[in-house]
């Protein structure tokens, strides 16, 4: 690609929409990480190779000079488009078939009838497990109709790796509007009005954050993209950045012009490398356009962007932490006062915002502030994306607006919850975890709650980076909070004692109840040191740390009492705390327990009524695995 002091978007657009006019049909493969570990690329071979064998052309841009008959298809990959429990996904275009859980075998049936005959293959079309339908499209299908897809609207539809196609669909016009038409004061003002906060977890307002670095006086700022995302289940940044990698630079640009920066830092996880490669090329091609570096849009102003990949510490997600990883010194968070806005990066005034946030911003200066505030409510403007995981029929990326329900979130563009073999169950909801290990539970009492910053935060809840775990009746909630428990104190930097010591008392105290060791003390201390984590710790890790503890034993606090004063799970989950027996009912003395235990713990003749002896017992579940008749009871 040519090298430009300035370009023209609009010359650029023209010419790749006049080319896409010769374009039969558009094939797009899901290419996000989800789908790709399904088996996506080879379904994408599969596709070309099954294109060249009947005769057509694939679309190739710079080539589209050429006049000939022959069809012309373009094959594509693009980033998440979402639904990931149905991957890979292929879609047919303009016709907006979607093809779920495509294998490369496919790939020669697809081309022969969609492609060429327009006909529908039925089988390969997505099935609603609640009334057996099957849609054939986004249009249809309730996961993508019952959404709002504002940020996520080109994920899934534009080639990540285009930036001629980003350009197509309006691309780095708004960051052109910015450098070229709007003074620093009009884009800060523009996103106050917007309403625009934080999607990182702490819900700041966009707006008045760039308005405290803008005013700072010094020679040199920064910008930095939070793409450290490491919410175990969350997903949402990895896929913007996956799947429109221009739209977060942009973002990264309007926001450098508001503060006065020329000079920009991606944080990425290393456990990111599909992330990584998309955003590395996103800014050499943004280079080799004449989008980023000297002069920009002919403004006189430069801006330059690298890429910084972190060592997967959950703690530099904190932006203190986060810019000693850039400038080469431990994650560590540091105390504030002083803000970023005033000393950050090198020492110098620096704006962060995640990834979420940023790629927003290029939609508000386009559209205009009302235009995103009249969605959500009103203190929580725009829309949210969330991870949708866990015991939930359709696992995904989700973008609605806020103050959309959990009851419309779960059953009815997650379909359901589902048991713990998968098959959708009316009455199996217990709990969600919003917002990961920094967040809290919601239960059956939450469903109706319109979901934004002020309403989770008055429930003991937040936002967070959007994690939303799905936990039906099966789920041990104690155990859940030993598991986020596990992981923050794991994930803390050990800087402070309050999140080292305390988050480790905890974890052990948590292993007492779930073990059987507990008493009414252990309870009681368990809830008095997660107050004393979330008060005295230094940094927003190690203060959120116990919200799923706190949050659960408000919520559940029947089941911790269960482990406690009767050593006994209610879902049967904990190990140590199982009863297990044989029920003399149903067992016909066949000996497939006794001959499988490891411990042999299991006697009895052939023909009679098998015992299990509690004192060697080890409780590992063989037993259960190998009956055939049901008869071995204590295990779910």
């Amino acid at each position: 690609m040519e090298t430009m002091t300035t370009i023209d978007l609009k010359a650029v657009a023209k010419a790749y929409n006049k080319a896409a006019e010769k374009v039969h049909k558009r094939i797009v493969v899901c290419a996000g990480t989800g789908c790709m570990a399904n088996g996506a690329m080879p379904v994408f071979n599969a596709l070309r190779a099954a294109v060249e064998e009947a005769g057509m052309r694939e679309f190739v841009e710079l080539e589209m000079d050429r006049h000939d008959d022959c069809q012309v298809i373009q094959l594509t990959g693009s980033g998440c488009q979402g639904f990931c429990a149905q991957g890979p996904l292929v879609n047919i275009l303009p016709e907006e078939t979607m093809y779920v859980k495509v294998k490369p075998e496919d790939a020669k049936r697809i081309v022969e009838q969609t492609i060429v005959k327009d006909e529908v293959i039925e089988e390969l079309l997505y099935k609603n497990p609640v009334t057996g339908e099957r849609n054939r499209g986004q249009l249809d299908i309730p996961f993508y109709k019952l959404q709002n897809r504002l940020v996520l609207g080109e994920c899934g539809h534009v080639d990540p790796e285009d930036i001629r196609e980003y350009i197509a669909h309006g691309g780095y016009l708004a960051a052109q509007k910015a450098f070229n038409e709007m003074t620093d004061v009009e884009i800060c003002d523009t996103i106050v009005e917007s309403g625009l906060r934080g999607r990182g977890g702490g819900g700041f307002p966009t707006g008045r954050k760039w308005h405290l670095t803008r005013v700072e006086k010094s020679e040199k700022k920064y910008v930095i993209c939070n793409g450290d995302e490491g919410d175990p289940g969350a997903f949402m940044d990895r896929s913007l950045m996956e799947g429109n990698p221009h739209r977060v630079l942009e973002g990264m640009m309007i926001a450098a012009r508001a503060i006065g920066a020329d000079e920009g830092y991606v944080y990425v996880r290393l456990e990111y490398p599909l992330a990584v490669k998309r955003m590395r090329k996103a800014i050499q091609d943004a280079l080799n356009a004449g989008v980023l570096g000297e002069n920009v849009f002919g403004s006189g102003l430069s801006m330059h962007i690298h890429i910084m990949e972190g060592a997967g510490a959950f703690v530099c997600g904190e932006e203190t932490a986060l810019m000693a990883s850039i400038e080469g010194k431990r994650g560590m968070p540091m105390p504030k006062p002083p803000f970023p806005a005033q000393k950050g990066l090198f020492g110098k005034p620096t704006v962060i915002n995640n990834v979420e946030t940023l790629a927003a911003v290029p939609l508000i200066i386009r559209n205009g502030a009302s235009w995103f505030n009249c969605h959500g409510t009103a203190n929580s403007k725009g829309t949210k994306t969330f991870a949708l995981t866990g015991h939930v029929a359709n696992t995904g990326l989700i973008e609605v607006p806020f103050g959309t329900t959990l009851r419309e979130i779960v059953y009815n563009i997650g379909g359901g919850v589902t048991d713990n073999d998968g098959h959708v169950t009316h009455e199996g909801f217990k709990a969600v975890q919003i917002g990961g290990p920094s967040g809290g539970c919601l239960t059956e009492d939450d469903l109706d709650l319109p979901l934004d910053y002020d309403n989770l935060i008055s429930i003991g809840a937040m936002v967070g980076s959007g994690g939303l775990v799905v936990m039906n009746k099966q789920s041990c909630m104690v155990q859940i909070a030993r598991f986020f428990m596990n992981f923050t104190q794991n994930e803390s930097c050990g800087k402070c004692v309050p999140c080292r010591e305390g988050t480790k008392q905890m974890l052990a105290l948590l292993d007492d109840i779930i073990e059987g060791r507990a008493t009414e003390e252990t309870f009681h201390l368990l809830e008095e040191v997660g107050q004393v984590v979330k008060l005295a710790s230094l940094c927003g890790l190690g203060k959120t740390a116990p919200s799923p503890v706190l949050s659960t034993i408000v919520k559940f606090k029947d089941e911790y009492l269960a482990h406690i004063r009767e050593k006994r799970c209610i879902t049967n989950n904990c190990k140590a705390l199982r009863s297990i027996s044989i029920d003399p009912e149903k067992c016909i003395g066949c000996t497939a327990c006794a001959r499988k235990c490891p411990v042999k713990a299991i006697s009895g003749d052939k023909k009679q009524v098998h015992v299990i002896d509690p004192e060697i017992c080890t409780k590992c579940g063989v037993c259960f695995e190998v009956c055939k008749f049901d008869a071995v009871v204590g295990f779910n």
